[in-house]
């Protein structure tokens, strides 16, 4: 498997959209309210086909979302099964939401336990994920969020990390590995591991070695996921390094009727959402 061609590892199946050309009616008033009506009652019901969470879903109304991106459709479903996922999109196609939702989703916090480590290279990413969280988890009043990176005294975190242990852990690596190392930041629990903007942090020799050393105090069986807005092909072997027993096995209808297969498993999945 692991000598399978790059581009089987991508994944293009695009879906067609489906156009509805609306019907004029007589009064121009009451066909407008139709076609609205419509469009949001079939695009409002994206997010409950995902199976998530009322919380979350009261969450995602909160927040204005009427329907899933292409990005979130392809990745939600397979996030929240716990597969482990590089994610290649754009900026601004929602990726951030597909890890936001999917550990909120799975998520059973333990007291005095961190449980989701998320990790990017700026402090300004950092906090606007911790945001993203705040947002998504406003019906979840048990769950605790700490966002930690350079720049800050270090003493207040360890004291937030001592006093207040939050469930979802964001920062940058330096940060990170800092607290670990010094034994505030246990990682021993964790379970759902996120590298948001990854070719930054692999592609950056000092992160890349922090980010190795972070992983190696995390345990073993846990669910791992990338995203990125690009990933060349040598940093998507490097990402392949972070995951564990990794099957590349593509759910196109196009390679399941090569290879005759009716479903295909797989632990990790590249999406590449077109531009």
């Amino acid at each position: 498997m692991a000598n399978m061609d790059e581009d089987q590892l991508l994944d293009y199946e695009e879906e067609q959209e489906e156009a509805t050309d609306a019907t004029k009616a007589e009064n121009g008033t009451t066909a407008e309210k139709k076609i609205k009506g419509t469009y949001a009652s079939i695009h409002s019901s994206g997010f409950r086909d995902f199976l998530l969470k009322p919380e979350l879903l009261r969450a995602i109304v909160d927040c204005g979302f009427e329907h899933p991106s292409e990005v979130q459709h392809e990745c939600i479903p397979q996030a929240i099964l716990g597969m482990d996922i590089v994610c290649q999109a754009k900026s601004g196609m929602g990726k951030t939401a597909v890890f936001v939702l999917a550990t909120l989703q799975q998520l059973e916090p333990v007291d005095g336990e961190v449980s989701v480590l998320v990790m990017c290279h700026t402090r300004e990413l950092a906090f606007q994920i911790s945001k993203e969280y705040e947002r998504f988890s406003k019906y979840y009043p048990g769950i605790k969020i700490g966002v930690f990176f350079g720049g800050m005294p270090i003493k207040k975190d360890e004291e937030v990390l001592k006093n207040n242990t939050p469930h979802i852990v964001v920062g940058t690596p330096g940060r990170t590995l800092q607290l670990a190392r010094q034994g505030s930041l246990k990682l021993n629990k964790i379970k759902y591991f996120v590298l948001d903007e990854c070719d930054k942090m692999i592609g950056d020799n000092d992160m890349r070695r922090d980010v190795q050393e972070i992983v190696k105090m995390t345990p073993q069986e846990k669910q791992v996921m990338m995203f990125s807005a690009t990933l060349p092909k040598d940093l998507r072997a490097v990402c392949k390094k972070f995951m564990q027993d990794v099957s590349f096995c593509a759910t196109t209808q196009r390679l399941q009727s090569r290879t005759g297969c009716a479903a295909l498993s797989r632990r990790l999945r590249l999406i590449v959402a077109p531009c």
